[in-house]
């Protein structure tokens, strides 16, 4: 499904509380600059029987108390079963996902870190990082622009 079908999708899924479809349109451009410097429209994500992604936390071989949490994005269905986690445990299996859709669910994760996409099927080995803390802070400043804060009058108000 190309970009804008799954941003389309994202919003008429999304809770029509009178606010957030419209919250999911001012952000999507963001969405969609970002899933165009992937090279796939849809990754396989591995997921428990109950729907939750697989978080794999990573530590640093040089700091050792650094670490950090990520779910991968496979390009492939090949690619994510050959996956060690995937081998080591029956209960977990690849679905795919469309890039937005993933992109847009790393808002909600607050325990992970980071996505890492692998572009190229069979080289697991390097990956293109997408940082939750980069993206919303691409979201903070995509909204103030669009949303300006109101200058504060330099007029007292007991000027009367």
């Amino acid at each position: 499904m190309d970009l804008d079908r799954q941003i389309q999708q994202l919003i008429a899924e999304a809770p029509q509380d009178g606010t957030t479809p419209q919250a999911i349109a001012a952000i999507a451009p963001l969405f969609k600059e970002l899933a165009q410097k992937l090279q796939h429209s849809e990754y396989y994500v591995l997921q428990t029987l109950d729907g939750r992604w697989v978080m794999t936390t990573l530590s640093n071989t040089r700091e050792t108390n650094r670490q950090k949490t990520v779910i991968y994005g496979f390009p492939t269905l090949k690619d994510a079963a050959d996956h060690p986690y995937s081998r080591q445990d029956p209960q977990v299996m690849a679905t795919p996902v469309g890039t937005i859709k993933i992109l847009f669910q790393l808002l909600a994760m607050e325990g992970v870190d980071s996505l890492v996409f692998f572009q190229t099927s069979g080289q697991a080995a390097t990956g293109t990082e997408v940082k939750r803390s980069e993206v919303q802070t691409l979201i903070q400043t995509h909204l103030q622009q669009m949303y300006p804060t109101p200058r504060r009058s330099s007029i007292p108000p007991n000027l009367a």
